[in-house]
């Protein structure tokens, strides 16, 4: 699964390793990018960047561990492979621990890295995805005009509309075309729904 708008960030303080998975990922129609050193990706990182990172857990100045806590900080969304010469098992649960996708070990299975990519990329798209849902809906949220913001609150806490009427000092009617304008603007059609868009709100 090579998509145009995916990189693979490979942060590896060996040029000769580098040089290799730029090749090997290149051949195979990854986009790349290439740094030496941790502080380099830090210097030039971006949040809109798209993709995952491949992170030499052991490296001169900041290592592999100490930059993916950093991306963590930063709220980073990339999804990061853990790569090593020196695979142990304290190492692979401390970059787990910090949400790494995957943990690999040099010299590589070509296959089983193209696939930890391929996953990290699915990953990727699908918090993105998550993400510019959550932005549309506090956008639609703003839309609601105040009545209907508390008309909204009353029915997500399971309450009908012969109980919000008294409650806003209002009509039956009134409420009921409140509820419909609100779940109008929202895109919703059920309660499930509206109470899922609502949480957005308060989040």
């Amino acid at each position: 699964m090579v998509t145009s708008n995916l990189t693979v960030f490979i942060v590896d303080d060996d040029p000769a390793v580098r040089d290799a998975l730029g090749l090997l990922l290149g051949i195979r129609g990854y986009r790349t990018a290439l740094f030496s050193c941790g502080e380099d990706f830090l210097h030039s990182w971006r949040p809109e960047w798209a993709g995952c990172l491949l992170i030499d857990i052991r490296m001169s100045g900041m290592d592999g561990l100490s930059l993916q806590r950093r991306l963590l900080e930063l709220n980073c969304m990339l999804p990061i492979i853990i790569i090593t010469g020196h695979g142990d098992v304290a190492l692979a649960r401390q970059a787990f621990k910090a949400q790494a996708s995957d943990f690999l070990e040099k010299p590589f299975d070509h296959d089983k890295l193209l696939a930890a990519i391929d996953e990290a990329f699915s990953r990727e798209k699908h918090a993105r995805g998550q993400l510019q849902r959550q932005v549309e809906g506090l956008a639609l949220l703003r839309a609601l005009t105040p009545r209907e913001r508390e008309v909204m609150q009353l029915v997500v806490t399971g309450q009908h509309n012969r109980d919000i009427a008294p409650a806003l000092g209002i009509s039956v009617r009134t409420v009921e075309v409140h509820k419909a304008r609100l779940m109008d603007k929202l895109g919703v059609d059920n309660v499930a729904d509206l109470v899922r868009i609502s949480m957005l709100g308060t989040g």
